[in-house]
């Protein structure tokens, strides 16, 4: 028989326990990412198949200094933004939030979105499939498809 506090003390101790068990809800790193989406081949590069300008964003999703980055590349004008951070579970979503100090835009980011994201945001991410990603931010959204290394390279690339 156990004393009076001998069955809140045990509760408190389970969910420790529970608590050790459950999947972290933020990745910094590739490994981290690829946990968290249960998805140990989740491709790391993307490209834009709902644009209406044929010059398609290609996002890569890479490790630097300890942290994910999203570099998103506009096809045929260069960096449009890149943005740092850890991507975190929301809901059925993932979600990476920045700062203005954490976003670096691009020559190929115009006006708008200069001051839509250059104070800060969020970029959603959202799988739709294995082979497809929608992403998200204040007034924007595209779907992106999985791409192979060579279709993402940039004129200059090796």
């Amino acid at each position: 028989m156990l004393p009076k506090c001998g069955l809140p003390l045990f509760l408190l101790l389970l969910s420790f326990v529970g608590e050790a068990r459950v999947s972290p809800t933020c990745a910094a790193t590739i490994d981290q990412l690829r946990s968290l989406l249960g998805d140990q081949t989740f491709p790391l590069r993307w490209e834009e198949t709902t644009m209406d300008d044929g010059k398609p964003l290609r996002v890569s999703i890479l490790e630097r200094n300890g942290s994910l980055l999203l570099e998103f590349i506009k096809s045929k004008e260069g960096l449009w933004a890149e943005s740092g951070g850890l991507i975190c579970r929301a809901g059925p979503d993932f979600e990476i939030r920045f700062t203005a100090e954490q976003i670096r835009l691009g020559p190929a980011a115009n006006w708008v979105w200069r001051s839509l994201l250059g104070n800060g945001g969020t970029f959603t991410l959202t799988k739709l499939g294995s082979e497809q990603l929608r992403i998200a931010a204040s007034g924007w959204s595209g779907t992106f498809s999985a791409a192979a290394k060579k279709s993402l390279q940039l004129p200059g690339d090796p």
